[in-house]
């Protein structure tokens, strides 16, 4: 791996990370703006919890050593989480200033999962 491809992968996930983490934090403890917000868009409160154990378990692996198919699972996760929140603004009719930053949360995750070291990789080995 080139060290440009090392310091795109780093801070492609530090930024996912962080953003995930600390979309996470304010999921779980149900901020009012965020609970009226999941509302508006006809998804019920509990959501929210479900979103957040899961970005933060997804943060925990994607940044942790080792477990290759964990990761592969957590970055599906992400996409999915970020891609239905993409769809859900758009359908509830919401501004771009508020699609964008799922948006640019899709543009991390796949920068991410694209730049990842060899060892974060699932290898397949053909007999």
């Amino acid at each position: 791996m080139t060290k440009s491809n090392k310091i795109i992968y780093w801070i492609s996930t530090l930024w996912l990370a962080l953003g995930m983490l600390s979309s996470g934090i304010v999921q779980l403890f149900q901020v009012k703006e965020g609970v009226d917000f999941i509302l508006k868009m006809g998804y019920p409160a509990f959501f929210l919890t479900i979103l957040s154990v899961w970005k933060i378990l997804g943060v925990v692996v994607v940044l942790i050593p080792k477990f290759p198919l964990l990761k592969e699972w957590a970055y599906a996760g992400f996409f999915f989480a970020m891609s239905g929140a993409v769809f859900s603004h758009i359908a509830s009719g919401s501004p771009v200033s508020e699609i964008f930053p799922a948006l640019f949360s899709l543009v991390l995750i796949v920068v991410s999962w694209y730049f990842r070291p060899a060892d974060r990789k699932i290898i397949s080995v053909n007999p």
